[in-house]
């Protein structure tokens, strides 16, 4: 029998770490009695910003979440207070002998190899993984995705809409992934609008960049006040500050990583779809049938796991001409005539 909404947390003390401890909640219809057969085991450890920040934890939870529907497994998951928890909760999950332990983030990376090498008889998924100079452990799968691309994208649908021709970008950490999005974005703007400029600036150089909506929204309104009518976050929960400051100033604005429509209405015009949810599935979906497989997976637009909302009402502020311009971009990424850079 499936198990009703966790209530509560429970806080565990690991490796000397306090992690907040969300317990596991079996699957329906497989459980685990005398002479059934065994539940496969799923854990999975949230990134900065956490579980409810309506876009890349949210998308992997609802991965996680449908693994558990669909395939019947049990899953667990955690939610480390500090950078100092990320290893000792992946450690937890390994060492009770799951099929396979998820960390959602690239400052995930080093930890999940460190802990991989503990134990070889685990399975391990990164989520925006980035390879150590050993490179990638044969139970490691590193989930990463062409971001670029559909930043790209929404970049076109910026430099199209845009009435000022000033864009903004706020990232949350200044690092190699984030940066992605930036040039990515840059280069869809002045794909559709070459007059345009795009002024970017970063919250943070560590992942606390993610979860500062305060920080968030003093940049977006930096950049609102030097003409940007129109801006891009790739900044976890700190996006929230952005939609304020664009709302407050009566500007737009364009989510991430998930569809953040909804996050403010009035403002938000669309958003750069990264579909973590289908690589989480797709990666459990595997490791529980036996057919796991180690390395690099990458995923992008013409795999159809990297997009924008285009489509229904959280698209209705784009005019039908501005679909169709960027549609026929988008069409030239998929078919390799334009090469988004990502650096």
């Amino acid at each position: 029998m499936k198990l009703g909404p966790v209530l509560a947390t429970t806080l565990l003390i690991a490796a000397g770490a306090a992690l907040t401890f969300l317990p596991a909640r079996k699957g329906a219809g497989r459980a685990a009695t005398t002479g059934a057969a065994a539940v496969a085991r799923v854990g999975l450890v949230f990134d900065v910003g956490g579980r409810g920040d309506k876009s890349f934890n949210d998308a992997a939870y609802a991965g996680l979440l449908r693994a558990e529907k669909e395939l019947g497994i049990e899953i667990s998951f955690l939610e480390p207070v500090g950078s100092e928890d990320r290893e000792a909760a992946l450690r937890l999950f390994a060492s009770r002998g799951l099929e396979l332990v998820i960390g959602v983030g690239f400052i995930f990376s080093s930890d999940v190899d460190a802990v991989a090498g503990s134990y070889p008889n685990v399975h391990f998924a990164g989520i925006d993984y980035a390879p150590g100079p050993a490179g990638v452990p044969t139970n490691v799968a590193g989930l990463v995705f062409r971001e670029e691309e559909g930043s790209f994208l929404v970049g076109a649908v910026a430099g199209l809409l845009s009435k000022t021709h000033h864009a903004g970008f706020v990232g949350g950490m200044n690092s190699p992934l984030i940066r992605k999005f930036e040039v990515g974005f840059a280069a869809g703007v002045k794909a559709s609008c070459p007059d345009c400029v795009v002024h970017g600036a970063y919250v943070s150089a560590s992942p606390e960049g993610f979860k500062d909506p305060s920080k968030g929204k003093a940049l977006a309104i930096a950049q609102i006040s030097v003409g940007a009518d129109i801006i891009y976050h790739a900044a976890g929960a700190t996006g929230h500050g952005v939609f304020e400051a664009a709302h407050d100033a009566h500007v737009m604005a364009i989510g991430v990583d998930a569809d953040q429509h909804d996050e403010m209405p009035d403002t938000v015009v669309t958003s750069m779809v990264k579909r973590v949810d289908v690589a989480v599935f797709d990666t459990i979906h595997a490791a529980v049938n036996g057919k796991f497989v180690g390395g690099m997976h990458v995923f992008g637009v013409k795999d159809g796991a990297i997009d924008y909302v285009h489509d229904g009402p959280h698209a209705s502020r784009i005019p039908d001409e501005v679909k169709a311009a960027v549609e026929s971009l988008k069409a030239d990424v998929v078919s390799g005539k334009i090469q988004v850079s990502a650096e």
